[in-house]
């Protein structure tokens, strides 16, 4: 598979997706940094999978080697993990000239870049994205960020790597749970950008490796255009507002991230379809993609519950709520909203029989 280039303002950087390409990150960092330390961050999940092949990566081209792993799961992405991580970082020595690699899923990947963003006003990083989720998503587009006891990811920055390493053998070891909370990602960027993706995953005809390709081309694209996040790149967010806000009420712990944003999906789906923007009979296509990987398709939650933590939530500009909608498959549009008719609507579509 190609070696893809996201160009954003800070200069551009390799993706690289290949089958076993954990072996090639030795290769890469020294081509990415001038110092020959290296500090690899996991979870105690993916630490004991795959450390020690990215350690031996690394140390064949010349990196001395160190690691952390810390608790699994969203719990850890707190400002507790990030002084830690500077604390591992102080400990090993690490300069600004030498790297700092995060190797799990979306949570290692934000804690991660949030602290080599911050540890020495910056510190050279690598991506290396263990799970379908943050393959597709989150590892790519500089977007680094802990949660806030009051909101998910209010305490971040905008930090590209130096490269992010795809190796679709690494999802081999996924649960079955796990991949379809990726696929929850992947469905929404064929609602968003590409009718064609979401008809070869309604039909199940998609090549796993041609959707990681897929996926990866339209996130960079995007993010090439709205580096920032004040326009264009908002529309990656689709399901994403109600999905946030259903973790924050459920503290984090009720759903995974994938499982949430495909309610999200559901709810936007309704909503554009109830202001007659969206075609109807959208919905029940979604439905029945999500279905198929088991992921949940009703909100439980009222709009009194979710308005709240969805007035916190970033996706605002000039005091307005943006809430990003569907103009038809493949096809998603910024809708700014006043909260009071978003909770008015939103409101009627949770109340529906």
């Amino acid at each position: 598979m190609p070696e893809l280039i996201a160009s954003t303002s800070s200069g551009d950087y390799p993706i690289l997706i290949k089958n076993g390409a954990l072996n090639l990150v030795g290769h890469l960092a020294a081509e990415a940094v001038v110092g020959r330390k290296a500090f690899v961050v996991s979870d105690e999940t993916v630490y004991p999978l795959y450390y020690s092949q990215v350690a031996k990566s690394l140390e064949s081209a010349g990196f001395s080697v160190a690691g952390y792993a810390f608790a699994a799961g969203e719990g850890s992405k707190t400002a507790t993990t990030l002084f830690t991580l500077y604390e591992q970082f102080h400990q090993a020595g690490l300069s600004r000239s030498d790297l700092i690699i995060a190797l799990g899923g979306g949570v290692v990947g934000d804690v991660t870049g949030f602290a080599a963003a911050t540890y020495l006003r910056g510190v050279p990083l690598i991506q290396i994205p263990t799970t379908l989720l943050a393959q597709v998503d989150s590892s790519i587009g500089g977007k680094t960020a802990i949660d806030l006891p009051f909101g998910k990811n209010l305490a971040g920055a905008f930090y590209q790597p130096k490269a992010v390493v795809l190796d679709p053998l690494v999802l081999r070891t996924l649960s079955r749970a796990r991949m379809s909370e990726g696929m929850a990602e992947v469905i929404k960027y064929g609602l968003i950008r590409d009718e064609r993706l979401f008809d070869q995953i309604e039909s199940q005809t998609y090549d796993l490796e041609w959707v990681l390709e897929r996926c990866v081309r339209i996130k960079t694209t995007v993010v090439a255009a709205d580096e920032r996040d004040s326009g264009e790149r908002m529309l990656l967010n689709f399901g994403h507002t109600v999905g946030h806000a259903i973790e924050k009420v459920t503290g984090y712990t009720t759903l995974t991230h994938g499982e949430a944003v495909a309610i999200g999906m559901m709810v936007a789906s309704q909503i554009g379809e109830k202001l007659g923007k969206t075609p109807a009979g959208t919905t029940d296509r979604l439905r029945q993609v999500l279905s198929h990987y088991q992921l949940p398709t009703e909100c439980t939650w009222s709009a009194d519950e979710l308005m709240p933590a969805i007035h916190s939530d970033k996706k605002r500009l000039a005091g307005k709520l943006y809430y990003i909608l569907l103009n038809k498959i493949g096809e998603a549009v910024l809708n700014p909203m006043d909260a009071n008719d978003l909770k008015r609507v939103l409101s009627e579509v949770l109340s529906r029989a």
